[in-house]
C-alpha cells in the first residue's frame, strides 16, 4: 500500500485481475488510511455516481400512438368506417373495440427494456463499508469511486467492481454473472491476463454476495463501467423483434390490404362504367365487398387463442409475460439452455470413491441428489471379491467416508420430503453419502468431537479439524484439492492417483481428495505446524451434478422434432461436455469456449455456432453473439438464463425464459417466458403447446377466410352478372359476427393434435398461407360461392321472393361453415373419425350457441324486421343441412386425394 495519494487517476487498464494488487493501489493512489472526503468528492465529481443510467424512454402517450402503425390495424379502421357508412354502429364498435384491446396491451408490455435497467439497477447494493481517512464507516453506494477501500464480509453484497488485496476464506456467490452453481473461491493473488470472469479470483464483482469468508479491496470501476454495468449496457443496444406470428401477420395485412383496395376500386368503376350502377348503390355494394374481405373477429380470435395457451402453458410451469411469445415457443428451431438446475438437479451427488486396496478400487454410489438413499458397490481386483477380503474395500472406504463425515460443517434436513443441504453443496453431498453408507451424522459427530479446524482458503485449498475419538486419541481429518492434500500425506506425483483423479476429470466430476493423521496428543489448537505433513491418504470422492433424468427424455423429444439444444453454461468445457453426452445431446458433443468464441469474427462464428453443442466459461457478450449468429441463420431461438449475465440474451432471443426459482429479477423482466420449476422439461412442453397454438390459429384462418372469400366473390360475382346480391351488407356482417363468436372461438381451444413433435419446426420465413392453406383458401371459397348461388337461383326460380331466397342463403352459408368446422380441426389427420364426430365441449357448446342464434335470425320477428329475413320451411331446412354433409365429404375426399398424391410436402401443409 503506497503512504501517498496520486491526485490523477490513470485510464483504467484492461486487467486489473491480473495486476499485482500492490500496483492497483499505486495507480488509483490508495493509501492505508483509505481516501480523504476531499479526494472521494473530487473523484466523484470526474467518474460520477456508482449507479447504472436511466434510459429516458418514450412518452407515454407517443408509446400509445405507436401502437396503431400497423398494416392489419389502418385495414380494421378501415372496416369500421365501412361498417360506419353502413349504419351499423354495433359491429363498428366491436372492430374499433378489438383495435383499441390490442392497442393497450401492446402498450403494457412494450417497456421491457426499461423494466430490465430498472431490475439491474436494483442489485447494485445500496450500502457500502469503506475505509476513509483511517475511519471505517457505511456509505451510500452511490457515493464510491475508484480507489475506495472497500471491507466485505459474509452476507454483503459487493457494491462496486473490486481488486482484493485481502481474502480469507472468502468465498463469493457469482451465480448472476457466470451461471456458476458453486460459490467462487477467492484469493489476492493476481489472475492469468486471459482468464475468463468465472476464474478472476482476484476480484469481486458488483451485485454479487459474499458467501463465505471476509476480506478488502479496492474499488476499479463503478456505475456503468463494471461487469453488471456493461451488461446494463448490452440490454439497452438489444433491438426488439417481432414475433414469427406477428411478422407474419403483418405481411399478410399488407398484401390483403391492398389487394383489397385494388379490388374495390376496380369493383367500382366497373359497376359505374359498365353496369350503369348509380354512384350511392355503387358506393353500398363496394362497402358490401369491404366488410366481407375484412376478416373482423381474426384479430380478437387470435389474441383469445393465445390467451388460451397462456393459461395452458401454466399449467406446465410456464409462467407467458407477454401473449405472442406462445406462439414463438411453437416456432422455435433451437434451444439455448443453461446447464444448472435446468438440464441438472443443480444438486451435487457424490457419484464416485477411490481407494487403494490391491490397486485402486472404484466405489461407485448410487442415488441422486441430497437424498440420503443409495447405496455403494464395486468390483474387487483380483481375488478379492471372496472370503474376509471382500470387506477390505468397504473397512477403507468406511475411513474415507467418516473423514468426508466429520471434516465437514454441512447438514441435511428434509422439507415435504426434498431433502436440502444447508452449507457448502459438496459438503452437503459428502454427509448424503454417509448416511447411504450406514453411518449416522448426528452419532458420528457426537463420538468424535471436532476440538478445533483450520476452515478451507484458497491459499492453502484444503480443510483441516481436529477431534478425539472415543479411545480419547487424536485425529486430524484433512479434505481439499487432491494435488495439496496428496502432498501432505507425501504421495509422489505422477502416479496412480494422479490418473485417477484424469479420469474422473474427464468424467466431468469435481474431485477432492481426503486423509487423516492420528497424534499421540491433542494440541490446544489446531496450527499449520500440525498438518505439514505424516498424513495418510485415504482416497478420493468424485461429484457430479446430476443431469435430470426427465431432462434426457426431453432433449429426445426435442430431436426427434427436429429442434436443437445447445448447452451454453459457465462451467468448465469437460464437464459441460461429460454432461452433454449423458444427456445425449448429441452423439458426440463438440464443446467450445469463450474464448473460443472470442477468437473469431461475426461470420465465422455462424459455422461455430451451428456445430457445436456446448458453450463453456462463456460471458455476457458470448452469449449474445452466439443467439445473433443462430439467428442470422433464420432459426427461431429460445434462450434459457437466470442470472443478469443473462438478460441481455434473454432479450436478444426469439423467446427468453427465465428461471422461476433461482432467477434474478433482471433476467425474469428480460424475457417472455418464466418457468416456474426451473426444469428443461417444462420448455419441451411449453414448445408443445405453442405448436398447438399455432396449429389452432392456421385452423381459424382456414376456417375464417374461405368464409369472407365466398362472400367476396357472391358479391363480385352479382355485380360482374348485373342481378341482385343473394346476401345484403347487414348480412354478410351478421355471418361474420355470429359464427366468429362461436365456431372461430372454439378452434381456439382445440387439443394437441397426434404427432405434433414428430413434425420438424415451421420454416422461419414461411408465410401465414402455406400453398395446401391457399388451395383450401381458393377451393372452399369457389364451393361456398357456387353453393350461394344454386340456392339463390333455386329459391328465385322456385318463385320465391328475393327476402326468402337471402335468407336461405344465409342460412346455407352458416350451415356450410358448421360442417366445414369439423373437417378444419384435423389439418393433418382424417376428420370423419368417431373423435371428430362427436368434437369437443367448446365445439358442441359453440354448435348450440350458433344454432341458436341462427334460429332466432330466421323465426324471430324482431330478427326479421331487422334483418329483413323470412321463415325457412322444413324441407328447405333438410335440403341446407344436406348441403353441408355433402361439402363436408367432398372435403374429405379432396383431403384424402392430396395425401394420396403427395401434391403438398410437410412443409407446405
Amino acid at each position: 500500500m503506497h503512504d501517498a495519494p496520486h491526485a490523477p487517476i490513470p485510464p483504467a487498464p484492461a486487467h486489473w485481475h491480473a495486476i499485482p494488487h500492490e500496483e492497483v493501489a499505486g495507480r488509483l493512489g490508495v493509501t492505508s488510511v483509505g481516501l480523504t472526503p476531499e479526494e472521494a468528492q473530487a473523484r466523484l465529481a470526474t467518474h460520477g455516481p456508482n449507479a447504472l443510467p436511466e434510459s429516458p424512454g418514450r412518452p407515454p402517450l407517443l408509446r400509445f400512438l405507436a401502437q396503431f402503425h400497423n398494416a392489419l390495424i389502418y385495414f380494421l379502421l378501415a372496416g369500421a368506417a365501412a361498417a360506419l357508412a353502413l349504419g351499423h354502429y354495433v359491429d363498428a364498435g366491436v372492430i374499433i373495440a378489438v383495435v383499441l384491446v390490442n392497442a393497450l396491451v401492446g402498450f403494457i408490455q412494450e417497456g421491457k427494456a426499461e423494466q430490465a435497467l430498472r431490475a439491474i439497477r436494483n442489485m447494485i447494493s445500496p450500502h457500502a463499508t469503506v475505509m476513509r481517512a483511517s475511519r471505517r464507516q457505511s456509505v451510500h453506494a452511490r457515493d464510491l469511486v475508484p480507489g475506495d477501500l472497500v471491507l466485505l464480509e459474509a452476507g454483503d453484497r459487493v457494491p462496486a467492481d473490486t481488486r482484493l488485496i485481502r481474502a480469507r476464506g472468502m468465498l463469493i456467490d457469482e451465480a448472476i454473472l457466470t451461471g456458476e452453481s458453486v460459490a467462487a473461491v477467492k484469493n489476492e493473488a493476481p489472475a492469468a491476463v486471459e482468464a475468463p470472469l468465472g476464474d478472476r479470483h482476484s476480484m469481486a464483482f458488483s451485485g454479487t454476495t459474499i458467501a463465505a469468508g471476509q476480506g478488502a479491496g479496492i474499488v476499479v470501476s463503478t456505475g456503468p463501467h463494471t461487469q453488471i454495468g456493461r451488461i446494463g449496457r448490452l440490454i439497452a443496444d438489444v433491438e426488439p423483434l417481432a414475433t414469427p406470428l406477428l411478422r407474419q401477420v403483418n405481411a399478410f395485412a399488407r398484401r390483403f390490404t391492398w389487394l383489397a383496395i385494388a379490388s374495390a376500386a376496380a369493383l367500382f368503376l366497373f359497376a359505374v362504367g359498365v353496369r350503369d350502377y348509380g354512384w350511392s348503390e355503387a358506393l353500398i355494394a363496394v362497402v358490401a365487398l369491404a366488410v366481407g374481405a375484412v376478416p373482423e373477429g381474426l384479430p380478437a380470435v387470435i389474441t383469445i387463442t393465445l390467451a388460451i395457451g397462456v393459461r395452458r402453458m401454466a399449467r406446465q410451469h410456464a409462467v407467458i409475460r407477454q401473449l405472442p411469445a406462445v406462439e414463438t415457443l411453437g416456432a422455435t428451431s433451437v434451444i439455448c439452455s443453461d446447464k444448472t438446475g435446468t438440464l441438472t438437479r443443480n444438486e451435487m451427488t457424490a457419484r464416485r470413491l477411490v481407494i487403494a486396496q490391491v490397486g485402486l478400487v472404484d466405489i461407485t454410489v448410487s442415488g441422486i441428489g441430497y437424498d440420503p438413499e443409495g447405496a455403494l458397490s464395486w468390483d474387487a481386483p483380483g481375488d478379492a471379491a471372496r472370503g474376509d477380503r471382500a470387506e477390505a474395500p468397504a473397512a477403507a472406504a468406511a475411513q474415507l467416508l467418516r473423514c468426508g463425515l466429520l471434516c465437514n460443517d454441512a447438514h441435511l434436513h428434509a422439507e415435504n420430503g426434498v431433502w436440502r443441504a444447508e452449507g457448502d453443496p459438496m459438503e452437503g453431498a459428502l454427509v448424503a453419502l454417509a448416511v447411504k453408507a450406514g453411518l449416522g451424522p448426528e452419532r458420528e459427530r457426537a463420538a468424535v468431537a471436532r476440538i478445533d479446524e483450520i476452515p478451507f482458503d484458497a491459499a492453502y485449498r484444503f480443510m483441516a479439524s481436529l477431534h478425539r475419538d472415543p479411545q480419547g486419541e487424536a485425529v486430524i481429518f484433512v479434505k481439499g484439492a487432491p494435488e495439496e492434500v496428496l502432498k501432505l500425506a507425501g504421495v509422489p506425483g505422477g502416479g496412480v492417483w494422479e490418473a485417477a483423479i484424469a479420469r474422473a476429470a474427464a468424467a466431468g466430476e469435481r474431485v477432492l481428495g481426503f486423509a487423516m493423521k492420528r497424534l499421540a496428543v491433542a494440541p490446544a489448537r489446531l496450527g499449520f505446524d500440525d498438518v505439514r505433513d505424516g498424513f495418510a491418504f485415504l482416497g478420493l470422492i468424485g461429484f457430479i451434478d446430476p443431469p435430470r433424468p426427465e431432462a434426457v427424455l426431453a432433449i429426445a423429444e426435442c430431436r426427434s422434432a427436429g429442434i436443437g439444444v445447445k448447452m451454453i453454461t459457465g462451467d468448465h468445457g469437460v464437464t459441460a461436455g461429460a454432461i452433454a453426452r449423458q444427456l445425449g445431446l448429441a452423439e458426440d458433443p463438440v464443446v467450445a469456449t469463450g474464448a473460443d468464441v472470442d477468437a473469431v469474427s461475426d461470420a465465422e462464428l455462424v459455422d461455430m455456432a451451428a456445430r457445436t453443442s456446448v458453450f463453456a466459461r462463456t460471458s455476457p457478450e458470448n452469449k449474445l453473439r452466439i443467439v445473433r449468429a443462430l439467428q442470422s441463420t433464420g432459426a427461431v431461438v429460445a434462450m434459457t438464463g437466470d442470472g443478469v449475465n443473462d438478460a441481455p440474451s434473454l432479450k436478444q432471443a426469439d423467446v427468453g425464459i427465465a428461471m422461476g426459482r433461482k432467477g434474478t429479477e433482471a433476467a425474469k423482466q428480460a424475457a417472455e417466458v418464466v418457468l416456474l420449476d426451473d426444469n428443461f422439461v417444462s420448455i419441451v412442453a411449453a414448445v408443445k403447446e405453442g405448436r398447438t397454438v399455432y396449429d389452432n390459429i392456421r385452423k381459424m384462418i382456414a376456417w375464417t377466410l374461405p368464409t369472407n372469400g365466398g362472400e367476396v366473390l357472391a358479391v363480385i360475382g352479382a355485380i360482374l352478372l348485373g342481378i341482385a346480391m343473394p346476401m345484403s351488407a347487414a348480412h354478410i356482417l351478421w355471418i361474420n359476427l355470429a359464427t366468429s363468436a362461436t365456431l372461430g372461438l372454439a378452434l381456439a381451444f382445440e387439443p394437441t393434435e397426434p404427432g405434433v413433435m414428430e413434425r420438424p419446426p415451421r420454416p422461419p420465413r414461411a408465410g401465414l398461407l402455406t400453398p395446401f392453406m391457399l388451395w383450401r383458401v381458393a377451393l372452399v371459397s369457389v364451393l361456398f360461392t357456387l353453393v350461394s348461388f344454386a340456392v339463390f337461383f333455386q329459391s328465385l326460380w322456385r318463385g320465391q321472393e328475393l327476402e326468402m331466397a337471402r335468407t336461405l342463403v344465409v342460412n346455407t352459408l352458416v350451415v356450410m361453415e358448421i360442417f366445414y368446422l369439423f373437417n378444419v380441426r384435423f389439418l393433418h389427420m382424417r376428420s370423419l373419425t368417431w373423435r371428430g364426430a362427436l368434437g369437443t365441449p367448446a365445439v358442441l357448446l359453440a354448435l348450440a350457441g350458433l344454432v341458436a342464434a341462427q334460429l332466432a335470425f330466421t323465426y324471430l320477428p324482431i330478427m326479421q324486421a331487422i334483418f329483413d329475413t323470412r321463415p325457412v320451411a322444413l324441407l328447405d331446412g333438410v335440403m341446407i343441412i344436406g348441403i353441408g354433409a355433402a361439402l363436408m365429404v367432398v372435403l374429405e375426399l379432396e383431403k384424402m386425394l392430396l395425401r394420396r398424391l403427395r401434391i403438398f410436402s410437410a412443409a407446405d401443409m
